[in-house]
Order: structure tokens, then C-alpha cells, then sequence
């Protein structure tokens, strides 16, 4: 567990000034803000035209189309508003088997939480494990995500019971290591017009583990200790077995729009980011 929270939320304010959530680029809706939206309003930016309506502003009247058509029409302009981010943590057993890996899943919680301030949006932080629940932004800010209560289960984060909100960038952090049918996850992503952005944390033990001879199994998330001998062949199934899994994982997120992207632990966390969230449009470069 990091002991250090206010330094950790430090560190990731800088991060969030190089990088940032791909929050300038599509549409949103939300409140007043500074963020193109889908609706109509005060903005500079011309989105459409309607036929003018006794009561309307008359500044607001397109008078070149009055000159060519002698016709009364209203120019539309698109709302300024603040995005909603959700963001989800996965708080399973499996997320925290190393220091490294530990390190890596709050860093990737934080920057996400200070790109989304930086960024004037809405936030809500949900921490899911066997169960789901939502966790108060001065909770979050204060390092106390009351995990003590939270349990894996080998189905993964049940996100069809997580309260997501409508047109939200939904940013989900999870390991991914559970058998549970990828569209499972992928689908609560972007529904009700969301957007997902999915960025999985691992560690150089359980991508490139050095079995050799007996080794002592514990499953993260029952804790069920299992003594084995791992010969080369196995090690070898396991590594493509692996390998496949994630594959698994990226189709379904590449035809559903979702922005896909594995952060190792192990390098400094910007060089972590540059090597495949940035190509997949999980985060913008500044």
C-alpha cells in the first residue's frame, strides 16, 4: 500500500501538465465549462441553424440567410460545457501483488483524478471489487479508498453495477487477469453514449515469471496456496496463454471504440505512458 498519498497525488499533478486524458478531442455533455459539448449555447462556435421562433433573440438571427432567402432563421451555437469522467479502480487482489505493480495502479488512479481537475471536469471515482461503491473525491484526495471491506471475485469488476453516467468518459484501470468474457467489461464501457478508455497495470512477474523447479502458488484473489513443479513446457504454455489473453482483450476494444493500452511498472511512469497509452489515444501528449 502507498504510505504517501499527498506526495504520490503531487507527483502525478506534474505528470498530468505533460499528459492528459483525451478529454479536447469528441463531444460531451455535462455542466457549463470549458469543453466543447453537444448541446447549444453561448459558444463562438457555429453548430446549426433553426427557423426563428417569436421571443427569440434577435441577436442571434442569421441575417445573411434573411438577405438570400428573406427567411427569419436562429444560428445555433455549441454549448461550452465541463466533461463527466468516470473513473473506475479495480481494487482485486491481483492489482497489488507486487510493490511495483501497487505503485503503478495508484499512480495511473491519480493522474487520471488530476488530468480530469486540471481539465475542469465533472469526476466521480467508484473503487469495484466483489462489490462496487463509489468513493467521495475528499476520500480520494485524502488516500482512504475503504478497501479493507473489498474481496476479488474471479468473474472481474462488475461494471453493469457500477452507476455510471450518461455520455461520461469512463476510464477503467484493471489488471484484466480474470477468465470473464471481455464484452463484459467493454460493453458497460460505452453505453448510455460513453466513451471508454481502458489502461491495465502489469508487472514483469506475472508477464515474464522465473518458474524454475517447485514453486508455491497463491491465487491473489482466494489466497489458496498450491505447491507445483513448473518444467519449461509449462512455463512456456503459460507465457502464450498470456500473450493470447490480452489479445483477447484488444479486439473487441479496438471495434468498440475503446482506447486500450497495458502500462508496465517497471519504468518511470511518463515512459510508461509514451510506450502504448499514448499510440492508442488512452492519453494526450502535451
Amino acid at each position: 500500500m502507498i504510505e504517501d498519498f499527498s506526495a504520490l497525488r503531487q507527483q502525478m499533478r506534474v505528470v498530468a501538465e505533460m499528459a492528459r486524458l483525451p478529454l479536447r478531442s469528441g463531444f460531451w455533455s455535462g455542466i457549463n465549462g470549458s469543453i466543447n459539448g453537444q448541446g447549444t449555447g453561448s459558444s463562438l462556435d457555429f453548430q446549426d441553424q433553426r427557423p426563428y421562433v417569436p421571443g427569440d433573440d434577435p441577436r442571434h438571427i442569421n441575417w445573411q440567410a434573411y438577405a438570400r432567402n428573406g427567411s427569419y432563421t436562429m444560428k445555433l451555437y455549441r454549448q461550452e460545457v465541463s466533461p463527466r469522467v468516470d473513473l473506475v479502480v479495480d481494487v482485486s487482489p491481483s492489482m497489488f501483488i507486487s510493490p511495483a505493480k501497487t505503485k503503478r495502479v495508484w499512480e495511473l488512479a491519480y493522474f487520471a483524478v488530476e488530468s480530469a481537475l486540471q481539465l475542469g471536469a465533472s469526476l466521480k471515482v467508484h473503487a469495484v471489487g466483489k462489490a462496487s461503491h463509489e468513493v467521495p473525491l475528499a476520500q480520494v484526495m485524502g488516500g482512504k479508498w475503504g478497501l479493507e471491506e473489498q474481496t476479488g471475485t474471479p468473474e472481474g469488476p462488475r461494471l453493469e453495477l457500477t452507476p455510471l453516467r450518461p455520455g461520461a468518459l469512463r476510464v477503467l484501470i484493471s489488471d484484466l487477469l480474470y477468465p470473464a468474457a471481455p464484452e463484459r467489461v467493454t460493453l458497460p464501457l460505452i453505453s448510455q453514449r460513453g466513451r471508454g478508455i481502458l489502461l491495465a497495470p502489469f508487472c514483469k512477474d506475472e508477464a515474464e515469471p522465473d518458474w524454475q523447479g517447485n514453486i508455491d502458488f497463491e491465487d491473489a484473489e482466494t489466497l489458496r496456496r498450491d505447491r507445483r513443479r513448473v518444467p519449461e513446457a509449462t512455463r512456456e504454455r503459460y507465457l502464450q496463454a498470456y500473450r493470447r489473453h490480452f489479445d483477447l482483450w484488444r479486439e473487441p476494444c479496438l471495434r468498440q471504440g475503446i482506447a486500450f493500452a497495458r502500462v508496465a511498472s517497471e519504468p518511470e511512469f511518463i515512459k510508461a505512458l509514451r510506450a502504448e497509452a499514448a499510440a492508442s489515444g488512452a492519453v494526450e501528449m502535451t
